[in-house]
Formats: C-alpha cells, sequence, structure tokens
C-alpha cells in the first residue's frame, strides 16, 4: 500500500503564562530561572481532511484563571488558513482547561475524546480538589452536553482516524490522556500535547508536577518516542514549550513568534 498523503502540520500559540522553573519537575529544582509555559492549539490538513487538536481556554477562563489570551482559538487556527466555522474534526487530547474550554468555537466539529478521560473527568478521583483543579466543571458538563447531541466520538487506547493520522492514548498527565501521531513530509510526528510539557520533561525524563499517574507519564514519554519517526525529540512536539516557535520555522515573517511548521525538520 502506497503511504498517505502527507498533512501540513502547524502550531499556534494563543497564550502565554510566566512561571518558574522549579514548577515544571517533579524531581529537584532544575535552576531558579523562569521557564514560561506557551499555549497551543494544533492544526493538521491535508487535501481530504481537517484536523485541530485542541481548543484551548475561553475569555472567562482566562480571566478567572489570570491567563491572559493573546489571541482567541479561533483567530489562531485563522492564523493557518482555517475557518473554525467549517472544522469538522477536534481531537481533544485531554479535558483541563487549556485543552478544552473553547470547543463552542467550533460549531460544526466532532470532538474525539478517550473513554477514560471522560471516565476520570466525571468519576471518583474528582472528590479530589487537587485533581480537580486542572479542569473546568463547565468544560466538563459542556462536553457531556456534546455527548447527547451526538458530536462526541470516543476511542479505546489506539485509533486510525483516518490513514496517516492516529490517537494513542498515553495516560499520565490526565488518565485519558491522547497524543496524535500524525503523518507528514519528514515522516511522523507525534503532538504530544501534555504528554510531556517541555523538551526537557522528555530528554530527562523528570516529568511536569501535574500529573495523575507518575509512572504512566514516564512510559507515555517511551511511547511518544516510539510512534515518533526518529524515535527521538526531532519528532515529537511537546505542549507548552516556547522554544518550538523557536526551534520551527514561522509560517510566515509575519506570523514569527505566533505560528510554525512542524512538518519541516527542526533547527536544533
Amino acid at each position: 500500500m502506497s503511504a498517505p498523503e502527507p498533512f501540513e502540520l502547524f502550531a499556534v500559540k494563543y497564550a502565554r503564562h510566566d512561571r518558574p522553573a522549579r514548577d515544571s519537575v517533579v524531581f529537584g529544582d532544575i535552576h531558579d530561572g523562569p521557564m514560561p509555559l506557551d499555549y497551543y492549539v494544533w492544526v493538521a490538513r491535508s487535501p481530504e481532511r481537517t484536523f485541530v487538536v485542541d481548543t484551548g481556554f475561553d475569555a472567562a477562563t482566562a480571566e478567572r484563571r489570570e491567563r491572559p489570551r493573546i489571541r482567541s482559538t479561533g483567530d489562531a487556527v485563522r492564523a493557518v488558513g482555517v475557518d473554525p466555522a467549517h472544522v469538522e474534526d477536534v481531537i481533544i487530547t485531554h479535558l483541563h482547561y487549556d485543552h478544552a474550554g473553547d470547543y463552542e468555537s467550533f460549531p460544526r466539529a466532532r470532538f474525539h475524546l478517550q473513554d477514560a478521560e471522560m471516565a476520570y473527568a466525571t468519576g471518583r478521583h474528582m472528590c479530589h480538589a487537587r485533581l480537580q483543579t486542572p479542569f473546568d466543571v463547565e468544560h466538563v458538563t459542556g462536553m457531556v452536553r456534546q455527548v447527547y447531541r451526538g458530536r462526541v466520538a470516543f476511542h479505546d487506547g489506539s485509533a486510525e482516524i483516518c490513514r496517516g493520522f492516529e490517537v494513542h492514548r498515553v495516560g499520565g498527565h490526565s488518565d485519558g490522556l491522547q497524543v496524535c501521531r500524525v503523518w507528514t513530509r519528514r515522516g511522523w510526528v507525534v503532538v504530544a500535547s501534555d504528554a510531556t510539557h517541555f523538551y526537557l520533561n522528555l530528554e530527562t525524563g523528570n516529568p511536569f508536577p501535574i500529573v495523575f499517574d507518575v509512572g504512566a507519564m514516564l512510559e507515555g514519554h517511551r511511547t511518544c518516542l516510539r510512534l515518533s519517526e526518529s524515535g527521538s525529540v526531532r519528532h515529537v512536539v511537546p505542549g507548552h514549550d516556547p522554544l518550538v516557535l523557536e526551534r520551527y520555522p514561522a509560517v510566515s515573517s509575519e506570523l514569527e513568534g505566533v505560528a510554525c511548521r512542524l512538518d519541516v525538520d527542526p533547527s536544533a
């Protein structure tokens, strides 16, 4: 069988949060300097299909959590030529507020979600305040409403959504976290989302501290590498690292520091 048509793949930054490096690892203080988080959505586009990966958070959440947005999710995907009103498939990697909070910007979409993530976000573990913190009850109940409207496609583990686009459950950060494996002109690229927030987490085996299961998170690092074309960080895209926009070329000069291409080789 011939290779599938490659996807174009983009990362678009919609918000940023300044924080110290000590808040980004479980084991030890790596240094005392800043280690900001960038917030992204991702777009995979081929001649046949367009996928948006995650929906970011909405304006109300930005104000409540003191996470100012640079742009709305709708404007983020428009930056790479995608009209959110026409998007038919959105991958929800997990239901944390910054990944599932602006689903209403995609009125025609079907949302792809892991069984385990819905069970986790609505089950007994949410009786613990610490585990509730990354979730927003309105986002979770909103996604339940989408289930009843027939707009959620559930997956159990690994699934091929179409040739060249797959999802794989890794858990760890959230129990039903899934990553996306995308066929591009440089081979298989893994959009890791919060399987690894930073390159540093993956490269050092020092996981991010917002975590449901540390062991699953570390195994998820291995899964991301195994699924990638090179078995290295050259084909794994972390979920919040500002270095993504430095290592990959901008979509255009106007979008420098905003949107980059992930379907070409990084500079480092």
